[in-house]
């Protein structure tokens, strides 16, 4: 199998998720400042209420626009920063943008109110039916609103991935009737031709972005590639690989520790879109991931067809050897989670060590694999078997596996209480976070 040997980021260059980073908050804030300087410009308002809240909108209208930036899935920043982290970034931008937006409505209506003598409730109820726009605002807050009560752990927790992407699709409401409430009423916007020349290339930034990244970029990539499922081959009881094939994969821009939304296209599952990583390296023929039957969509897995369509979204993911910045790595595998590791020692140069943890030797999916490309690569092989108690992988422990785990780059996929047990150990063991990468599955809208 041929892969990419990706050599780690010398030490003196700067890293790629802190250019990514860099930059988003850079636009974020010049952002800011040009339409805070285009606010000032277009004149205040004499009620102080009223000014706050038209600061508050012209700012909720800002975050809103980054909302669709961070899930657009644009290549450049997922690959450097990693859809779980720019899927939190979404969710607190979002909490921010509820408050604002909150704001904009409270002190824009009492500001009003406090002019024409009239109460809060029935001055809002005024500017709705007497003030373009106004109408369709009140109904995009609340959508808002709603999104924002599912997006909350609590639901979050009990709804289906498919039940919640739904509701979310609101949004997108929201942000049209948000934007025609802003062409219509907004002092700023239409305070000057810089202003409104300025607003129209935000939004269309943002909403062009989510239509590149969610809809141009997977419908191109699919029908270019025309993926297809060669084979499903058991790996244990209740484990299963896949394999895929298509057209020009070589071309295909995606690396080991990365992970695709799948679709297959079989009339009981197209619907359903599931993240699995890729377990093995691609090699420009074929596609292989390898999954547990943890739920409807992984068990129905071993009955697929030969021959069955495949509609993929990515490749997603910044749990890729681009990250390095040491020569040597040690990577950390629990459970099915082993399934990007393995992928990564495939491509990785230099020394590695490789840490599997499981429960039982039964429960080893890909061992053999493993010990093979172990052998083959020159790097060191531990099945850490045993109970969650004790901690098997405690300061101590992994400190007597690996003593110099400071000087290398440390890649950990697994169950959530096993990374949250290790990145404590990591910290314990001063590991600098340069040096430490993971990535969470967690879905946006």
């Amino acid at each position: 199998m041929t892969t990419v040997q990706s050599p780690p980021v010398p030490p003196t260059a700067i890293r790629p998720k802190v250019v990514a980073r860099t930059g988003l908050y850079a636009v974020l804030a010049a952002n800011a400042a040009v339409v805070t300087l285009f606010a000032v410009q277009a004149g205040f308002a004499s009620n102080a209420l009223v000014v706050i809240g038209r600061f508050a909108g012209l700012y909720s209208a800002l975050l809103m626009a980054f909302q669709l930036l961070l899930v657009a899935r644009l290549p450049w920043l997922d690959r450097r920063i990693g859809m779980d982290r720019l899927t939190n970034w979404h969710r607190w931008t979002g909490f921010s943008l509820l408050w604002t937006l909150v704001g904009h409505v409270v002190f824009i209506t009492c500001g009003y109110a406090e002019s024409s003598s009239m109460d809060p409730v029935s001055q809002l109820v005024d500017l709705a039916e007497t003030v373009e726009g106004v109408l369709r605002a009140a109904v995009a807050m609340v959508l808002i609103l709603v999104v924002g009560a599912v997006s909350g752990r609590w639901a979050r927790r009990r709804l289906a991935y498919e039940t919640w992407h739904f509701v979310h699709l609101y949004t997108y409401v929201a942000v049209v009737l948000a934007f025609t409430h802003q062409v219509a009423v907004g002092t700023t916007f239409t305070a000057s031709s810089a202003a409104t020349a300025y607003w129209y290339a935000v939004w269309g930034v943002a909403l062009g972005s989510v239509f590149l990244g969610r809809l141009v970029l997977p419908l191109w990539r699919n029908w270019r590639h025309q993926l297809r499922v060669e084979a499903v081959v058991p790996e244990a009881d209740n484990v299963v690989s896949v394999y895929i094939t298509g057209r020009d994969l070589d071309r295909l821009p995606a690396r080991a520790g990365q992970f695709f939304l799948w679709r297959f296209l079989t009339k009981d599952r197209w619907w359903q879109a599931n993240p699995f990583s890729l377990s093995a390296a691609p090699d420009g023929t074929r596609l292989r991931l390898t999954a547990k039957a943890a739920g409807d969509g992984s068990a129905g897995l071993r009955h697929l067809e030969p021959g069955t369509r495949v509609f993929a979204e990515g490749p997603y993911g910044a749990f890729t050897a681009m990250h390095r910045t040491r020569p040597e790595a040690l990577l950390i595998a629990g459970g099915v989670g082993v399934t990007p590791i393995r992928a990564l020692l495939e491509e990785i140069d230099g020394h590695a060590v490789v840490i599997y943890r499981v429960a039982g030797e039964r429960d080893a999916v890909l061992y053999d694999e493993l010990s093979e490309l172990a052998l083959a690569k020159g790097a060191e092989l531990h099945l850490v078997t045993g109970p969650p108690v004790p901690d098997r992988l405690a300061p101590r422990e992994l400190a007597a596996l690996v003593p110099d785990i400071a000087e290398r780059d440390v890649f950990l996929c697994g169950p959530p209480p096993m990374m949250n047990a290790v990145l404590g150990t990591l910290r314990e063991l001063d590991v600098p976070r340069p040096q430490i990468h993971f990535e969470r599955f967690s879905l946006a809208g």
